[in-house]
């Protein structure tokens, strides 16, 4: 599904990245970037079914699945207007935006991340997850032990506090898992696995062994999975 030129791209795009470019290449990213990835998400809709109903794959490219290039700059001093990777997140379906459960796959030319999770999520869906910790400590130290997380995605990760949440106590056996503020499970590859033809797989394979953590999450925040 992704050639060569789908790297390339975001390859020129890091010594080019302005509007005057990117206008100009406009119909070579929906070419090489979009088309391509719109069909690895249609490709990924049967195989998420299978791990669970309640997750879309939508391969529209706007409003669905796929991540929007343009960066929001409003509150960065970094301002180069664009994506220097492609993305695209299959997020539960009572989600609307990026913070809430979903499996996620990243491409950059530096890098290849996926996996599951949630990111940032606001303060009364991380309280539900930290209470849901608290409550099922052994369930917690059972889903960061499983095999697969442990082996394929290096663990259970994601920023956290410095000091521990107000309200929890600091001498909790999981309170570095308590002080995250991100709960994900993500596999790191090198780029060149993206033109392999077994790539799909590796990314199914991958969504399942994220999927005890995803399915602890949505029993936290109270969603069916």
């Amino acid at each position: 599904m992704f050639d060569k030129s789908f790297l390339k791209f975001f390859r020129a795009l890091a010594k080019n990245n302005n509007r005057d470019w990117f206008n100009e290449h406009k119909e070579e990213y929906k070419e090489v970037v979009v088309q391509p990835l719109s069909v690895f998400i249609a490709d990924m809709a049967p195989r998420l079914q299978k791990i669970s109903r309640h997750f879309n794959a939508n391969p529209k490219p706007n409003g669905g699945s796929m991540f929007r290039i343009y960066r929001d700059v409003r509150f960065s001093k970094d301002k180069t207007p664009y994506k220097q990777h492609a993305a695209c997140q299959f997020r539960h379906k009572v989600g609307k935006d990026a913070h809430a459960p979903g499996f996620y796959l990243h491409i950059a030319p530096t890098e290849v991340v996926f996996g599951g999770g949630i990111w940032m999520p606001p303060n009364p869906a991380l309280t539900k997850i930290r209470d849901t910790i608290v409550e099922n400590p052994e369930e917690w130290k059972r889903i960061k032990s499983n095999k697969g997380i442990r082996e394929l995605c290096g663990g259970i990760r994601g920023d956290g506090l410095v000091r521990p949440p107000r309200g929890y106590d600091p001498a909790h056996p999981h309170l570095e898992d308590l002080k995250r503020k991100s709960f994900f499970a993500m596999r790191h590859v090198k780029p060149a696995v993206i033109h392999q033809e077994d790539f799909a797989d590796e990314v199914e394979r991958t969504f399942k062994a994220a999927k005890p953590l995803m399915k602890y999450l949505c029993f936290a925040l109270d969603v069916p999975f």
